[in-house]
């Protein structure tokens, strides 16, 4: 024993290692009758084995304090018995700093002693409003990683930071991060044991050396309460404080993606979600995996102003018959991915889908929108593909869905004909124009923006290369798909109207003549919504945006493959509709003929919007001329003389 150390036991109240004056408190559950105890790791590669006491034993919850001048450790780990383990409570993790780093068997991991200090200048949560919001989701790796991404801290927090610029361009008011805390990233597929794990890797033939698959995206358990180390240039949790202090400072959220396998505690997911938001200042949280307490989390003081996303949501075993007070919850809007994709390349019977899912946008929670996520095909390769081509996945192409619900306009895989190139960037920009133009909240994942493929791979999880990673490339074809991203988020940005905070109704509540939302066929207010439409056009009333009121919009969608016509309604004396996009090659400044009938291209989507008509003059009010030639101003005016006469 270190005669340097004082060392006493207590009995904690939960997990952790918590700093005290010259030292820190320990406590960690073991639930065996095995000898177990504290290691600590001296910077020279001796150790201390400082075993618990019932002394400091509550329940299953062991609690030890090390106190000391100048304490130097490198790192600490439990045993259990012959066993060595990592908290899981752990702040900072050492062991995984180089990314990808097989070696030679499991790697070893220690709990890092971190009181390391940080200036939040004044740093907080931005809060912005859902419906305000727009998410651009990205793995912190593939980011940045590719030689073309251009900046110097690749495929990092920091990596991510120097791209501040470019995503507050693009006009995203968030980020979400696929799985960022620590987690060892290196699977071994076979049997092999670790310690003849170096032995094994040399005699391996190249089908088995598929063996050894690198797990990029996270899904699985790991050390959640510490960012990961091989996505940092710095201490881990100082490149991740930074990055959310920079990004803030640029108007854009930070949100994280969370996965919980079936082992892991409520208590324990309640704790590590309040310890990001209050330590690392993130906005929201993206939950997926099992027994996850989401009663506990929407009702939990602390994280009431986080944003919480999930696929599944019990909104009303959560609020019962309430309406929050500040909606902070958000679930995937349902099959719009894989309905709205059969819908873009021109399937029969969606039209009703595509009415609820262009306007859902209920009032207790909000609903996330998207094409592509990072499973599945990328949204250029929606386009461009119609089978999953996984074969260097090294599992004979058996993984991934089959279900992607995609067409590859004619070609499968890249082409460089003119009228496949032409016919897939009209597809591209149809499926961004329905994303931005539906009431829900939008999410795109990065390098959809720019066309960005993964070559045909549905299921890249193991692909540390350039299948998985972010071409940042500039051609005229990913150049237009960038610019039309961007006109789009601008739009809806500038108009409420597209991102009303309640759903609309169908109604005219306001007695304005006109309902929130309507639907429009060859017949304007008479839509076709049969099992052969493809067509349809959307009205929405600026008048029942709150406060200052918008502009009015009719969008026209054709998913046909030929050209239809659809009905304007008429707008008011003095207005007129004008043509403000189109994802056909066509000319936006066109004559409407009199008869308010527009033709919509075959596979396009087009936008008008309501306008002050310049050839508009109001004709003057008509002047009846009475008996003995007075003008009915003058004579109204001389009879209401006569009768005051009279009065008096």
């Amino acid at each position: 024993m270190n005669q340097n150390l004082n060392i006493t036991y207590y009995k904690p109240e939960k997990q952790g290692v918590y700093p005290v004056q010259d030292g820190y408190c320990f406590a960690t559950e073991i639930q065996s009758c095995n000898e177990c105890g504290l290691l600590l790791y001296k910077k020279n590669g001796g150790q201390l084995r400082i075993p618990f006491s019932k002394e400091g034993k509550r329940g299953s919850l062991y609690g030890i304090r090390i106190e000391g001048e100048n304490l130097n450790f490198s790192g600490y780990n439990y045993y259990d018995g012959e066993t060595v383990f990592t908290d899981f409570y752990a702040k900072g993790i050492t062991g995984l700093e180089k990314f990808g780093d097989f070696g030679n068997g499991k790697r070893a991991t220690k709990g890092v002693l971190n009181t390391a200090e940080f200036d939040w200048e004044g740093d907080s949560p931005l809060l912005i409003p859902y419906e305000d919001t727009i998410i651009y989701g990205l793995n912190v790796r593939a980011f940045t990683m590719h030689k073309s991404s251009g900046v110097k801290n690749k495929g990092t927090f920091e990596g991510i930071a120097e791209k501040k610029d470019y995503l507050k361009e693009l006009g995203i008011t968030a980020i979400e991060l696929m799985p960022a805390y620590e987690f060892d990233e290196c699977m071994y597929l076979s049997e092999v044991s670790p310690k003849t794990m170096e032995e094994a890797v040399k005699n391996l033939s190249v089908s088995e050396k598929t063996e050894r698959r690198l797990n990029c995206w996270g899904f699985q358990k790991g050390f959640y309460f510490a960012p990961k180390a091989s996505y940092s240039a710095d201490k881990p949790e100082l490149s991740f404080k930074k990055m959310v202090k920079e990004l803030h400072k640029n108007g854009i959220e930070v949100h994280m993606q969370f996965y919980f396998p079936p082992e892991l505690t409520q208590d324990y997911i309640l704790d590590l979600l309040r310890y990001w938001v209050i330590e690392y200042h993130i906005d929201g949280v993206r939950l997926c995996g099992f027994h996850i307490p989401f009663r506990l989390i929407a009702q939990d003081p602390v994280l009431k102003e986080t944003k919480i996303r999930s696929a599944y949501l019990p909104v009303e075993e959560i609020y019962g018959n309430e309406i929050p007070f500040y909606r902070n919850l958000a679930s995937d809007n349902g099959n719009f991915r894989n309905e709205i994709r059969r819908y873009l390349k021109g399937d029969e019977n969606l039209m009703n889908q595509v009415l609820y899912y262009q306007k859902n946008n209920p009032v207790s929670h909000a609903v996330i929108n998207y094409l592509a996520d990072y499973d599945g095909f990328s949204l250029f390769d929606s386009v461009a593909y119609e089978r999953k081509h996984n074969e260097a996945n090294g599992e004979n192409n058996k993984d991934g869905t089959d279900a992607n619900y995609t067409w590859n306009c004619g070609f499968e895989g890249e082409s460089r004909k003119k009228s496949v190139q032409e016919l897939r960037m009209k597809q591209i920009k149809n499926g961004l124009a329905f994303l931005f133009l539906s009431q829900g909240v939008p999410f795109i994942f990065s390098g959809d923006e720019m066309a960005n493929t993964r070559f045909g791979n549905n299921n890249a999880y193991c692909q540390d290369n350039e299948v998985g990673w972010i071409k940042w490339k500039s051609n005229h074809f990913s150049d237009e798909i960038l610019r039309f991203t961007r006109f789009l988020i601008a739009l809806r940005k500038e108009h409420p109207v597209f991102h009303m905070r309640k759903e609309l109704k169908l109604m005219d509540s306001l007695g304005c003549g006109y309902p929130d939302i309507s639907y429009h066929g060859t017949e304007a207010w008479r839509p076709d919504i049969s099992y052969i439409s493809r067509m349809v056009g959307i009205m929405l009333c600026g008048q029942y945006v709150q406060g200052t009121a918008d502009d009015s919009f009719y969008i026209a969608f054709n998913m046909h493959w030929e050209t239809h016509e659809l009905a304007l309604p008429k707008l008011s004396k003095g207005m007129r509709w004008t043509k403000v996009m189109s994802t056909a090659d066509e000319p936006l400044e066109t004559d409407l003929p009199d008869e308010n009938k527009i033709p919509a291209s075959g596979r396009s989507i087009s936008l008008y919007r309501s306008e002050t008509d310049p050839m508009y003059v109001e004709k003057p009010k008509r002047r009846h001329t009475l008996k003995g030639g007075l003008t009915d101003k003058k004579f109204k005016r001389k009879t209401a003389k006569n009768e005051s006469m009279e009065t008096l």
